[in-house]
């Protein structure tokens, strides 16, 4: 297989398992398994399974001092607090259409970055970040019944956390690797819900299979097997043309929702889901640098 063609293969089974995520919260939820739980087996399961092959490959070494604090507070609060508002969301409102109104995060991290860090954007960019906020309102508002208003405000918080997330792990990413910065955040997120659980009394072991099959594939499924693929995809093809190919991930989620979970969406969702792809898609293509 041609290198292009493999790095693009690779980013695709990235977005495909970040795409199913959306879907193991909701199977989660439908065998009782509640949230915090399910998070707290995702980050703990998925560290070894991230760390074991990056130090085989001699590709990751520890941070430290300020940069592993930051990374351990990135991990502890930020990427937490999406994963849980991402799946609380979803609970509401559906995994096709919560993975939707999730993907306006890039329009956000064009605002932030250019209020907050000072960069230029163009008029395309800005156009395209205009599109993908029109779709997302066509999502919400093109359902055969009345949204929960709870659900898809949640998803924007979610959303509003990530992109600042992002925003904020540039300062980290211009002296520590991606890989290295990522296998830091898992655990530190694990950290933050295995204390809850245990602290609450909430944490529960699995009692069959299926949920056992749940937690050990949010762990590798949605989690260890995206963060390698991707990473694998930047090191052959660069990070712009994986991040164009990581836009289709809510494609997935709606298609596994629809397959998976008997999920549908409406004419008006479709439309407004493509006005999201097109803006966020565009706002990648702008980006996109030679490699």
């Amino acid at each position: 297989m041609h290198a292009r063609s493999k790095g693009i293969l690779l980013a695709a089974i990235s977005a495909f398992g970040f795409g199913t995520l959306a879907i193991f919260g909701r199977l989660a939820t439908e065998a009782g398994i509640d949230l915090p739980t399910l998070l707290a087996y995702r980050f703990l399961l998925a560290t070894p399974m991230v760390w074991v092959p990056m130090l085989a490959r001699r590709r990751l070494s520890p941070l430290r001092g300020r940069n592993l604090a930051i990374g351990i507070g990135l991990g502890a609060v930020g990427y937490a607090a999406m994963s849980y508002l991402f799946l609380f969301g979803v609970n509401l409102t559906g995994a096709g259409l919560g993975a939707l109104i999730l993907y306006i995060y890039p329009a956000l991290v064009v605002a932030l970055a250019a209020t907050v860090m000072d960069e230029r954007i163009t008029r395309l960019t800005v156009a395209a970040a205009l599109v993908a906020v029109v779709g997302v309102g066509l999502v919400a508002t093109g359902q055969p019944v009345r949204v929960d208003p709870l659900g898809v405000g949640v998803l924007l918080l979610a959303a509003g956390v990530y992109a600042t997330y992002i925003v904020l792990s540039r300062h980290v990413l211009q002296t520590v690797s991606a890989p290295a910065l990522s296998a830091h955040v898992i655990p530190a997120a694990s950290v933050t819900f295995v204390a809850y659980t245990l602290l609450t009394g909430t944490f529960t072991i699995p009692t069959s299979p299926y949920e056992w099959g749940i937690v050990v594939g949010v762990a590798a499924l949605a989690t260890a097997v995206p963060i390698l693929t991707f990473f694998a995809a930047v090191s052959i093809v660069g990070a712009s043309r994986t991040s164009v190919v990581s836009t289709f991930e809510p494609v997935f989620t709606v298609a596994l929702g629809a397959v998976v979970l008997g999920e549908s969406l409406t004419l008006g969702s479709i439309v407004g889901g493509s006005a999201v792809l097109a803006g966020v898609l565009l706002i990648q293509l702008e980006r996109t640098e030679p490699s």
